[in-house]
């Protein structure tokens, strides 16, 4: 079971990158890669926010070392 996961999280936008944000923080990336992260996730559409977060809460897991179900 991952470590983190969006399923059960309310779907709208800032939810879901405040929950991606916070997984970023807990798991010690630096202010800049979430900065960085926060500008593109926010710079399109919704699907776009949703699509990097998945991508980014898989990045996460995979570097405390769980696979995710995305």
């Amino acid at each position: 079971m991952p470590k983190y996961d969006l399923q059960g999280i309310n779907g709208n936008a800032f939810c879901v990158l405040g929950y991606t944000t916070r997984a970023m923080r807990r798991e010690h990336y630096s202010t800049d890669e979430i900065r960085n992260f926060e500008g593109r996730a926010t710079s399109r559409d919704y699907d776009y926010l949703l699509s990097l977060c998945m991508e980014k809460i898989d990045e996460i897991n995979a570097r405390v070392g769980i696979n995710s179900i995305y």
